[in-house]
């Protein structure tokens, strides 16, 4: 079930071209999530519901970089699979998808990072991804974030709001 549920996720963000969302998602949290955002208070603050999740996610797109949100998230979802089977397949979709080199949403992590991965394959476990969904959330963090708060997508729904 959840392996189909990442595979839905990633077929529509694939072809989501939302750049601004609706507020219909509780506007408690939208409104919430704008204010603390706009504080720059923390990346944890955007990725609380789905639509902060697609505002980031169209901001990465742009400057194509939409596989770290991606694998992060997809990293997440994997942690709440507890069948070992299903663990294991859907283990191999994502180190297909963004760990191994030449992957089509191949993610940006050292070396010893991939190769820890690739032999956790055969045994995974929950916390399979975690140094690299820590790496990723840092690069997010530092990087990607920052420049999202001072973004004109940002600054429109500041606008918006």
């Amino acid at each position: 079930v959840v392996g189909r549920i990442f595979n839905q996720q990633l077929a529509v963000r694939r072809h989501t071209s939302v750049f601004f969302p609706l507020a219909t998602e509780t506007n408690t949290c939208w409104l919430r999530l704008m204010t603390s955002w706009h504080g720059g208070e923390s990346l944890d603050h955007l990725l609380e519901c789905k639509t902060g999740q697609l505002v980031f996610e169209n901001f990465l797109r742009t400057e194509y970089s939409e596989e770290n949100l991606l694998f992060w998230l997809a990293s997440e979802d994997y942690k709440k699979i507890t069948s070992e089977s299903e663990m294991k397949a859907v283990a191999k979709r994502i180190y297909a998808e963004f760990v191994e080199v030449d992957a089509p949403r191949q993610i940006n992590i050292d070396c010893v990072t991939r190769g820890e991965i690739s032999k956790n394959l055969s045994q995974p476990g929950p916390n399979c991804f975690d140094r690299a969904q820590r790496l990723i959330y840092g690069l997010m963090e530092n990087d990607c974030y920052p420049r999202f708060l001072k973004s004109d997508i940002y600054q429109a729904l500041l606008e918006q709001q």
